[in-house]
């Protein structure tokens, strides 16, 4: 069974008015647990729509979304709150984090929203701290990190309550080609350790690193590769 599950999802702003827009026409695209997945286009071809579908931030005009057996297309507001907290890691380009809070307390605040105990948030954000370097950077304020630390301490964040997947909107679009680097790294050792990540980007040189690609243009998938073990891809029809 899959991961994530679309079946023929659409997405359409203004319905019943003049200037209704469809963005979505239709997507089917399921992914397994433990895939490293690109969703790639440019501007304009619905992927920021369609990662906000996948990350129940927005519900599908029609069409069916199941995540990790949820039917969030049908869930009510609450339901999908708790979808985002607990079975979603979101990494964004702009980090969104908590200016004068603490690494540590950036980290620990969806436990807190989980109703985790003190002790339990301090030992995971301690934990995921080290995982991604940043131990030595707990007590300080977004302010006093670079753009690369705040990157980190945004993953270390994404993983806190141990989500189904980790989604991550351009995780590399504000930072230099070295820091980059240094990021995509992190998810690279999150995959081989079991991750599902899901990376949207319009950059085709960061979609290669991964083992599948799914591109999208005007609102519809229209390739769909995965590379076999020996490297080579397979194409999917579409």
């Amino acid at each position: 069974m899959a991961l994530i599950e679309l079946n023929k999802v659409v997405k359409t702003y203004n319905v019943g008015c003049e200037n209704e827009l469809e963005i979505l026409h239709g997507i089917d695209l399921k992914i397994d647990k433990g895939e490293f997945v690109a969703i790639v286009g440019e501007s304009g071809s619905g992927k920021s729509t369609l990662m906000n579908i996948i990350g129940a931030l927005d519900k599908p005009t029609s069409g069916d979304y199941i995540l990790d057996g949820i039917a969030v297309a049908k869930a009510e507001r609450d339901e999908m709150s708790d979808v985002r907290n607990k079975k979603i890691g979101f990494v964004f380009q702009n980090f969104n984090l908590i200016g004068r809070t603490t690494a540590q307390k950036n980290v620990e605040l969806p436990m807190l929203y989980a109703g985790a105990g003190k002790a339990a948030r301090q030992e995971r954000a301690n934990e995921l701290l080290s995982l991604v370097g940043m131990s030595d950077r707990s007590d300080h304020q977004p302010s006093e990190l670079s753009g690369g630390q705040k990157q980190r301490v945004a993953i270390a964040r994404s993983l806190v309550n141990n989500p189904a997947i980790i989604l991550a909107d351009e995780p590399t679009g504000a930072l230099d080609s070295a820091t980059s680097r240094n990021v995509m790294d992190i998810f690279h050792t999150l995959h081989r350790q079991g991750k599902t990540i899901i990376l949207i980007t319009h950059s085709r040189e960061l979609a290669q690193e991964c083992p599948r690609i799914v591109t999208l243009l005007d609102g519809n998938i229209v390739q769909d590769d995965k590379k076999a073990p020996h490297g080579k891809e397979q194409h999917a029809d579409i």
